[in-house]
């Protein structure tokens, strides 16, 4: 029963697309250096091949920014791969200034093999091994970023790595058979075993998850047909921020692939807690449409490079950071920073309007950003239809869960 299960779990997992949207070749002009000729070509990106422990060969991405002060190692969801994640990875190269390294699982895209748990697990070993030997990266300089099924290597080699820079956790899971069943316990043939391992992480943990708004909240009538061009005004959700589907009137999609429980347990079971982000109607492939997870990814990344190591669960400022994180009573974090304007934010709280101040010579939005390729309007938060840098599949799977 146990290994039918698990091999159940483990189908339900991994859905690589078909055929790949990308290849890999060889420029003669760059003597002989690989490309994916299917993504806008640029400078400061190295394509690779990685072997890894079991024999398989993983294709990684190393994207550069000439100011970078820290490098994040990406592991995308479960429905992906390298040719449509390579604008959302460049696109946070250029606002974070972080160079970034992502990778194909293998089985995915032009990466060898077939996509299993333990191999998931040697393909971040093999990327992780060449970010320190290839670039000289160090785990002070390293940030680990999981999405989604993502986040089990991720959380795997956190837990084996205690001085890393910081942790981020995109749309979680607890382990594989929770999202298939509400278990209480930890059974031998589950996968990715997060809700074990996540206590071993030693250094601050940022987690992101979208979350469908409390019914419980005040109701105003608001005449939204001037913003949608519908009918008749219906009720909108005052603690709404961002307008969600129009279908929703405002209560936007929510993720009801992974629920947002996940991300929440993973959050109060860490060591040192960062300020998580819950998204208001946030779905489980769109999180990043949303202004404020940018925003508040971009402010974790600058804590990190001003505090000190943590002490009992608490990151410490620096003399020179005014950043710093202090518990509540009710386990929520608050990040108190001192800009210009000496303002709060607290944890479920909206940053739209607090922002750090971006160098001349690196926009706040890029000419070639997704936000301007999208045509996203600066006069609404209403998030657009999910891109192809995101989980994709089809709307059957989603609805029967299938999609981590």
């Amino acid at each position: 029963m146990g290994g039918v299960t698990s091999s159940i779990a483990a189908k339900f997992a991994f859905f690589p697309p078909t055929p790949p949207s990308y290849t890999v070749v060889a420029d003669d002009s760059r003597g002989g250096a690989l490309c994916i000729p299917e993504v806008p070509q640029r400078e400061g990106v190295d394509v690779l091949k990685l072997r890894t422990r079991r024999g398989n060969d993983v294709v990684a991405v190393y994207i550069t920014h000439p100011k970078a002060t820290a490098t994040m190692l990406y592991s995308h969801g479960n429905a992906a791969d390298l040719g449509q994640m390579y604008e959302l990875f460049v696109e946070i190269t250029l606002r974070l200034r972080i160079n970034l390294m992502g990778y194909d699982y293998s089985g995915y895209g032009q990466s060898s093999g077939k996509p299993s748990e333990c191999n998931t697990y040697t393909d971040i070993d093999a990327v992780y091994k060449c970010l320190k030997e290839k670039y000289g990266v160090k785990d002070e300089q390293l940030i680990l970023y999981g999405q989604s099924v993502g986040s089990g290597p991720t959380i795997d080699l956190a837990s084996r790595s205690p001085n890393l820079r910081g942790v981020v956790l995109h749309s979680p899971i607890l382990s594989g058979l929770r999202v298939l069943y509400p278990v209480k316990r930890t059974y031998w043939f589950d996968i990715y075993k997060n809700i074990d391992k996540i206590g071993a992480i030693e250094c601050p943990v940022l987690v992101i998850h979208g979350r469908r708004v409390e019914s419980n909240v005040e109701f105003q009538e608001y005449d939204i047909k001037k913003k949608f061009n519908l009918r008749k005004p219906k009720p909108v959700e005052l603690e709404l921020e961002m307008y969600g589907n129009i279908d929703g009137y405002g209560l936007g999609t929510a993720d009801e692939v992974v629920d947002c429980s996940h991300g929440k347990q993973l959050w109060e079971l860490c060591k040192v807690k960062y300020e998580p982000l819950w998204i208001n109607g946030g779905g489980h492939c769109n999180l990043e449409l949303y202004p404020e997870f940018i925003k508040h990814l971009k402010r974790f990344v600058l804590a990190l490079g001003r505090a000190k190591p943590a002490v009992n669960g608490v990151v410490t400022p620096s003399l020179s950071s005014d950043i710093k994180l202090t518990p509540s009573l009710s386990s929520d974090i608050k990040l108190t920073t001192s800009l210009s304007s000496d303002s709060k934010l607290t944890a479920g709280e909206s940053s739209g309007t607090e922002s750090f101040d971006l160098q001349p010579d690196v926009p706040d939005i890029s000419r070639n950003s997704l936000d301007s390729r999208l045509d996203k309007s600066k006069k609404t938060s209403k998030p657009e239809k999910s891109r192809m840098s995101t989980d994709r599949v089809d709307r059957f799977r989603r609805r029967k869960g299938l999609i981590w």
